[in-house]
């Protein structure tokens, strides 16, 4: 995992201050996790943790809080899906990032578990802009 912006010394409040909303994004290729980082931060958003697998991505998400994840849906430890199930949410006292999965491929690929995974939603790696990123997730 590397940590963009790290939270420095003591325990992890899982609070941000609403200046941009903060993500961790979760791909293996390290290219589209950079030219995500750059958009999505160029778009507003406060990238705060960058996982090339799911549990170095499980990890940042408990450690760094963030609102959003984007997150790959074939990674090589675990799937995405693995990965949205394995996040915690108000049992463990904190607040459930919401999630976006991506891949290259295009979610009826996948089926039915895109839409059962818990994810808000989905969008192919070749939509993923600032503006797609935010349509979806921007009402919640």
């Amino acid at each position: 995992m590397t940590r963009v912006n790290p939270h420095v010394g003591g325990a992890v409040s899982c609070q941000h201050e609403q200046v941009a909303r903060t993500i961790v994004i979760v791909d293996d290729h390290e290219d589209f996790r950079v030219r995500a980082a750059e958009m999505l931060t160029a778009g507003g958003y406060e990238v705060v943790g960058s996982c090339p697998d799911g549990r170095s991505a499980l990890s940042a998400i408990a450690d760094l809080c963030p609102d959003l994840v984007l997150l790959d849906v074939q990674l090589p430890d675990m799937d995405g899906f693995a990965v949205v199930a394995g996040v915690g949410g108000p049992a463990d006292g904190r607040a459930r990032p919401v999630v976006v999965l991506t891949s290259t491929r295009e979610a009826a690929d996948y089926g039915s578990r895109v839409g059962q995974s818990g994810a808000a939603g989905f969008i192919t790696k070749a939509d993923l802009s600032v503006r797609s990123l935010s349509a979806l997730v921007g009402a919640r």
